[in-house]
């Protein structure tokens, strides 16, 4: 199979869907690679490891779109990528089309075939393709939200970890699972005050055994995170529905009881955010300030930390797309029920649920979109 990789067009994205050990391994596999010149510089790969690894480089985006079967992305395509897309083409990728309904339109024009990493699930109901960018942008989280804290960024001057004799900072944070629990971690060992609220009770037991004795669990309802966002210095987003939209936890209305200067990162923005005053923004314009409270909701987290991010990821990637370059996109789904459930979008037609939900469009079964298996 010819497999593409373009280099990544959303602001300061600095991700790349491939690393030389996998084109190595697609090449050892029979397959061509296609890669846009430049599009490994963000993570510190080179064109010529790319080379010696077996890939072919091309100069442009639109190259590489023309020559592939398989397209491997990091983040969705973007409005100038949309000609590009044939219903000939496979496109694994970050896709998170319940914050989008032009990115949802656009592909169901295309007639492309849409595998998000973020739903592609196991048997157990983990999502391995979007643990690893979880972990990133849940340590990213307390990170930036400390920054943003510090006045000349428009913060209340506050010291997570406060000094002896001053009190900590509180870290309030929405959703326990892997993002949460890793904007916990990092938090508390800035020796903040940490909260973390969930529905799962399990979760939460889980939470308090293994977490210091600075990080506190808290049921998620309605009376617990109103009284929670007004403790905050830092409050964090972290709820995740897969394939759905983000449920709004933190409407407007209860910003005006925050501290003035408090910092909110709403790591939810990719599906939506749980904070209603959340909007995306860009590494480059990064924070706005409604009702006093600065926001942080940068949509691609990971790609500042590009190195990092990018072997994170591909260590997770990189067996399903070898996977799906070996039989093909169509047979992947009708042989592996985990890619089945990253599929997105067949031909046209909307086969996962949520996003039919989100956008009140026709739901199709997968099975039903892929048609009848080719006569052997």
């Amino acid at each position: 199979m010819r497999v593409g990789i373009p280099k990544e067009l959303k602001n300061n994205e600095n991700r790349i869907a491939i690393v030389p050990a996998g084109v190595h391994e697609l090449v050892a596999a029979g397959h061509e690679v296609f890669i846009e010149k430049g599009g490994g510089l963000g993570s510190g790969i080179s064109d010529a490891e790319f080379k010696d690894a077996g890939a072919k480089l091309l100069p442009a985006a639109k190259d590489v779109w023309a020559k592939a079967e398989l397209v491997l992305k990091v983040k969705e395509p973007l409005a100038e990528e949309y000609p590009l897309i044939r219903p000939d083409h496979a496109i694994f990728t970050y896709f998170h089309f319940a914050a989008s309904r032009e990115l949802t339109e656009a592909m169901i024009a295309t007639g492309a075939t849409c595998i998000a990493y973020e739903t592609l699930a196991t048997a157990d109901g983990k999502l391995p393709l979007l643990t690893p960018m979880s972990e990133v942008a849940g340590r990213m989280a307390i990170q930036e939200g400390a920054k943003y804290l510090e006045k000349p960024m428009m913060g209340r001057g506050i010291l997570l970890g406060g000094v002896p004799g001053v009190e900590a900072g509180n870290v309030v944070i929405l959703g326990g699972g892997v993002v949460g629990a890793n904007a916990a971690k990092v938090a508390a060992g800035l020796g903040a005050n940490v909260f973390i609220l969930d529905v799962n009770l399990d979760r939460l037991r889980y939470l308090a055994d293994i977490m210091p004795a600075n990080v506190h669990t808290l049921m998620s309802n309605i009376v617990n995170i109103r009284e929670m966002v007004k403790l905050a210095d830092l409050l964090i987003g972290a709820v995740l529905l897969p394939g759905g939209r983000a449920p709004v936890l933190v409407p407007r209305g209860y910003l005006k009881t925050m501290k003035p200067g408090a910092v909110i990162v709403d790591v939810a923005v990719d599906q939506g955010g749980c904070v209603e005053t959340c909007r995306p923004t860009t590494h480059s314009d990064p924070t706005f300030v409604i009702d006093g409270v600065v926001h942080y909701c940068v949509a691609n987290m990971p790609g500042a930390v590009g190195r990092t991010s990018t072997y994170a990821l591909t260590n997770a990637t990189q067996p399903w797309a070898v996977l799906i370059a070996g039989l093909g996109a169509k047979e992947a789904i009708r042989r592996r029920r985990e890619v089945a459930l990253g599929a997105n979008i067949v031909g046209g037609k909307v086969t996962h649920q949520a996003v039919a939900q989100t956008f009140k469009l026709a739901y199709t079964p997968v099975e039903q979109a892929l048609g009848k298996a080719p006569a052997k």
